[in-house]
């Protein structure tokens, strides 16, 4: 009995007789719950700058990270139920987050051009930018690492998401110090060049997760169909 419950991974025994794809979907969580929190936190302290201080090139940021957060949803939800069809799902469904936060920012700096806002609390806001930088740094850490070490083209996309976003908020604390220079038009127009950045990660992103798809889907759907097969 001993050697038959060791054999199938009893949580009493060796996690090396674990089946591979429990350790892949545990480790896999992981990654997106640790990524999740420091972004979280991140886009929750630059919430209450933005509130003070109304920077359109903030608040590009902040929906960003915002976004950048919600998409470890889909893909945690798909290292749950440990299925690479999933993952490719939610990959997509990472660019689609991509793209939509695009034109958000996009639509309010064009606003912001039209109606000029002064803004304040500008010390603040270059600490938002900052948090916003290194925060987007150890999201990307964690998912890159994980990505490639598990295999999953949508986490590292998701990485490489999250890394971008660190620069996008580099322009948060450069339009801090424009502002502060008395250039207020500065503050859209980065949001602007910013709405640009995004949409060149939404690219990116894609091409990360179609190719993905196609290097590995002759392995994966193989592996998958035999996991089906046992499940």
């Amino acid at each position: 009995m001993t050697h038959h419950l060791a054999e199938h991974g009893h949580p009493g025994h060796t996690h090396g007789r674990v089946d591979r794809s429990i350790l892949r979907s545990r480790a896999g969580v992981r990654a997106v719950a640790i990524s999740l929190a420091i972004l979280a936190v991140t886009a929750l302290l630059q919430a209450v700058v933005f509130i003070l201080s109304g920077s359109v090139a903030l608040l590009a940021d902040l929906i960003h990270n915002g976004g950048d957060a919600l998409t470890a949803i889909p893909l945690g939800i798909a290292f749950l139920l440990r299925s690479e069809r999933a993952e490719r799902v939610a990959g997509y469904f990472v660019v689609g987050a991509i793209f939509v936060s695009a034109l958000v920012a996009g639509s309010e700096a064009v606003y912001r051009l039209a109606h000029p806002q002064v803004l304040s609390y500008l010390p603040a806001l270059a600490a938002a930018g900052l948090v916003g930088v290194l925060g987007n740094e150890l999201a990307a850490r964690v998912r890159t690492a994980a990505g490639r070490r598990l295999d999953s083209p949508a986490l590292v996309a998701d990485g490489a998401h999250a890394r971008v976003d660190g620069y996008v908020s580099v322009g948060v604390v450069a339009s801090a110090a424009f502002v502060a220079a008395g250039l207020r038009i500065a503050d859209p127009l980065i949001g602007l060049a910013m709405t640009g950045l995004i949409l060149k990660v939404t690219w990116d992103a894609w091409r990360t997760v179609r190719t993905g798809d196609h290097d590995h889907d002759h392995d994966h759907d193989h592996d998958h169909d035999h996991g089906d097969g046992s499940r």
